[in-house]
């Protein structure tokens, strides 16, 4: 036995495993959470089950789920990125936890990388849950997968970076007033479940530019309609994560 065989290596772990570890930890804390679960996978099941089974809104020609899948899809995405995460964003920085884990090994950086992979995470559950859920209904998608990724990865870059803003920027109770208000808000007026044609004219112009209305819009042209890629919508998509990516970055407090 050579001399110093026990002898303890302080010291951080490597970045990447600091980062998976993290990112596992958030993984989990989300999913046991059982308000999260609620906006993240009953609420929209829920909804595309029920709109889609009852002839409750008018969604246009061909089978509703048709219509309703695509904009459940980007709801879905608007639950985890931006309301869950930034309910609890909010919470942790009120209680002292991001400026304890701003303190550790593991750069704050790598922290919001961790969140940002733990919300990734969340919405391959969430899609492939719901996907099997509306095939089960009679759904019939088109178009690209590439398309769809990109616009799922845009969508939620944009949502989490006005997430991260409202939780970095607002008291934890009035994060969790406004994030589930925006949340009832958008869903109304998103393009999700209501299409924006039976908006007023004067108001469709204004709703299109809504990171939701973009996405659902978006992964309708391609999924329902088979366009190749909703340059536009993409380009709405883009502008908002730069905006609030860039917002949450300079205006973010960790305490």
């Amino acid at each position: 036995m050579s001399a110093g065989t026990y002898t303890p290596r302080p010291g951080a772990a490597p970045l990447p495993r600091m980062i998976a570890a993290q990112t596992a930890l958030e993984t989990r804390m989300l999913l046991r959470n059982g308000e999260q679960l609620l906006l993240t996978v009953i609420i929209p099941t829920l909804l595309l089950v029920l709109f889609s089974a009852v002839d409750i809104v008018d969604t246009g020609a061909g089978e509703s789920v048709d219509f309703l899948a695509p904009g459940i899809l980007a709801l879905a995405v608007m639950s985890t990125a931006f309301t869950g995460q930034a309910i609890a964003t909010g919470f942790e920085r009120r209680y002292g936890v991001l400026k304890r884990l701003g303190a550790s090994p593991l750069p704050r950086w790598a922290l919001m990388t961790a969140k940002t992979l733990s919300v990734l995470v969340t919405e391959v559950l969430q899609i492939v849950l719901l996907t099997a859920i509306a095939f089960a209904l009679g759904w019939s998608p088109e178009g690209s997968p590439l398309s769809v990724l990109l616009l799922l990865v845009l969508g939620t870059a944009a949502f989490s970076g006005l997430g991260l803003l409202m939780a970095g920027t607002l008291k934890a109770e009035a994060t969790l007033a406004a994030a589930n208000l925006v949340f009832l808000l958008l869903l109304v007026g998103g393009g999700v479940i209501v299409p924006l044609e039976k908006f007023p004219d004067a108001v469709q112009s204004v709703l299109g530019l809504l990171p939701v209305s973009a996405l659902s819009e978006g992964l309708r042209d391609v999924l329902q309609h088979g366009a190749s890629m909703p340059w536009a919508q993409a380009g709405i998509l883009a502008v908002w994560a730069v905006l609030g990516l860039g917002a949450a970055a300079k205006f973010f407090r960790w305490e």
